[in-house]
């Protein structure tokens, strides 16, 4: 699968937050298939964030994997580190997953070197998976004994995240080859909006 899309010519992978989480994520925790079925699965303390190139989806300037949700988040050149407060992803307007930021630092978590690198962590909230996004709470009640029969618990389910890594072009952040810098406030904030493109609305 590697990092190329298999997408048809002029299609571009581009997916919000609510799409990663119900239309991937979901469907992944559920053993469902998912078309396209694109984004690998790898282990993520195996690679440093640029050398993602090649086994992650790659999208523009974002790199997109599942993979099974650890305690230690480090690689052979450094970690990965929470930053901000957690962001809920919601849908048909109820909350579905949450979004956690985290910042990769080079060396030992005492003494680390902050990096450019962001990577936004899906997680699907406890017992998700098994409403299926059905409104009807006697059909999510069935799929939930339906799911503890077959011994599916909401713990197993939230085994799995789904990952989407890039460098920020902010300019307070530094490259893995400068200094460490604090973060301001407004920087966790924008972190995650810096990679998008500028969207132009045309003149009424």
């Amino acid at each position: 699968m590697g990092g190329a899309t298999n997408l048809p010519p002029g299609f571009h992978f581009f997916p919000s937050d609510e799409e990663l989480v119900v239309h991937f994520l979901r469907r992944k925790v559920s053993l469902l298939p998912c078309h396209p079925d694109i984004i690998p699965t790898l282990l993520p303390q195996r690679y440093n964030p640029w050398e993602l190139n090649g086994k992650a989806l790659q999208a523009g300037n974002q790199w997109y994997f599942f993979c099974h949700l650890t305690q230690s988040r480090t690689s052979s050149n450094g970690y990965w580190n929470p930053i901000g407060a957690d962001e809920t992803v919601t849908s048909g307007g109820r909350n579905v997953g949450l979004k956690k930021t985290l910042l990769f630092s080079i060396g030992e978590p005492s003494e680390g070197i902050r990096t450019n690198w962001i990577m936004h962590e899906y997680h699907l909230l406890d017992g998700d998976c098994m409403a299926g996004g059905s409104g009807n709470s006697t059909s999510s009640s069935s799929n939930r004994k339906s799911h503890r029969k077959r011994g599916h618990s909401s713990m197993e389910s939230n085994n799995w995240v789904l990952c989407r890594v890039f460098e920020s072009s902010c300019g307070s952040q530094v490259s893995f080859h400068g200094e460490g810098t604090e973060l301001s406030c407004l920087d966790e904030v924008f972190l995650s909006l810096d990679d998008y493109d500028e969207v132009s609305l045309p003149n009424k």
